[in-house]
C-alpha cells in the first residue's frame, strides 16, 4: 500500500493521534504526517503511506490555506480560545469593514512573526511550551514568513466587527494564531484565534479528504486502495524530467543526471511511475544527483563520485 491519504482530521485529536489510528486502521506502521495541526484545529492532513514516506519532507514545505476566525476584545496566553484571558479590552465602536480589509491587506507578502510561547519551537533545546508551562518567558526568535493572499470573509463580520473570518494561504512555518493577535493589535485590540480549519495543504483540498470512518468502510470493502492519492499528486510543483530506457537505468543505480534547467528539485518519472527525485549537485551545478530512488535496483546509491 503506497500513496496519499488525505485524512479530514477531526477536531480533539492530535496529529501523532491520526497517524496511531490510521496504522491500525490500515495494518501498517509505515505511516506519517506531512505537518502538525493543533487539537483544536480540524482539516486536511495528508498522510503518507508506504513508499510515500519518503516524500513527507518536501509535503511539509508546501504552503497551505486557512479559514480562521478572529475575535477581538480578549488576549489570551496560547493565542486562541483554550488559553487563559491575559487582556481585555471591550470593542465600543463598531469597526468599519473596510478598515478590516485594509488592515488584513497589510499583512500580505513577507512578514515577521514570533512564534507564540505555546509552540514546539525550540529555544536552547527546549520547546517553548515546555517554559511556558513552568510560567517562564524567554526570548523567542523572529521568524520571516509569507503570506500569498489574505481574504475577508465579508459575510462573517459580526455587527461591531469584533468578529470576523478570513481565508490564508501561507508559507511553512506561519502560525495562525500569531497572525490573528497581529491584526488584532493593528487594529487597536487584544484578540485571539478563535476557530481555525485548513482547507488546503500543497497538492490536497477539502474535496480529496477522506474521514476515519470511511477508511474503515473501505478496508472491510477491500478497496482502500481507491481512497489513495498517487504519489506523484504531491510533488507536482517540482520540474519534471520525462525518463526514457538510459535515464531510468541511471535512476536505478543512483547515478547522475544533466541539470536541464535552473530549478534545484526534480521529479523523474516514466509514465504515472515516480522513479525519483534529483537535486543538484553540490560540486557540480550542471548535474543533478539523487535524493530519493523509488524504483528497485541500487536504490539510493550512488556512482561512487559524490
Amino acid at each position: 500500500m503506497d500513496g496519499i491519504l488525505a485524512l479530514w482530521k477531526p477536531k480533539g485529536m492530535t496529529s501523532h493521534d491520526c497517524v496511531f489510528k490510521a496504522r491500525k486502521i490500515l495494518q501498517t506502521k509505515k505511516i506519517g504526517h506531512t505537518g502538525t495541526l493543533d487539537p483544536d484545529v480540524e482539516g486536511v492532513l495528508p498522510l503518507c503511506i508506504g513508499q510515500a514516506t519518503k516524500i513527507v519532507p518536501y509535503l511539509t514545505d508546501t504552503s497551505k490555506t486557512y479559514v480562521a476566525e478572529v475575535t477581538l476584545g480578549t488576549a489570551t496566553e496560547t493565542e486562541d480560545k483554550s488559553g487563559a484571558v491575559i487582556e481585555e479590552k471591550q470593542v465600543m465602536e463598531p469597526i468599519p469593514l473596510e478598515t478590516i480589509e485594509s488592515v488584513l491587506q497589510q499583512f500580505t507578502g513577507e512578514i515577521e512573526q514570533v512564534p507564540p510561547m505555546y509552540s514546539a519551537v525550540k529555544v536552547a533545546g527546549r520547546k517553548l511550551y515546555e517554559y511556558a508551562r513552568k510560567g517562564l518567558e524567554v526570548e523567542r526568535p523572529i521568524r520571516q514568513v509569507t503570506i500569498h493572499e489574505i481574504v475577508l470573509d465579508k459575510t462573517s463580520v459580526s455587527k461591531n466587527g469584533s468578529v470576523f473570518r478570513f481565508t490564508v494561504s501561507c508559507s511553512k512555518g506561519t502560525y495562525v494564531r500569531t497572525l490573528c493577535v497581529d491584526i488584532g493589535k493593528a487594529l487597536g485590540y487584544p484578540a485571539h484565534m478563535s476557530d481555525l480549519e485548513r482547507i488546503q495543504a500543497g497538492a490536497f483540498r477539502t474535496q480529496d479528504t477522506v474521514t476515519f470512518a470511511k477508511m474503515e468502510e473501505a478496508m472491510e470493502a477491500g478497496s482502500m486502495e481507491r481512497l489513495l492519492q498517487p504519489v506523484t499528486k504531491a510533488i507536482e510543483f517540482m520540474p519534471l524530467i520525462e525518463a526514457d530506457a538510459v535515464i531510468e537505468q541511471k535512476v536505478r543505480y543512483g547515478q547522475r543526471l544533466k541539470r536541464p534547467s535552473e530549478a534545484d528539485l526534480y521529479r523523474v518519472q516514466k509514465g504515472d511511475q515516480l522513479l525519483g527525485i534529483y537535486e543538484t549537485h553540490p560540486a557540480y551545478p550542471h548535474l543533478l544527483k539523487p535524493k530519493r530512488v523509488f524504483v528497485s535496483g541500487k536504490a539510493g546509491g550512488t556512482d561512487g563520485n559524490d
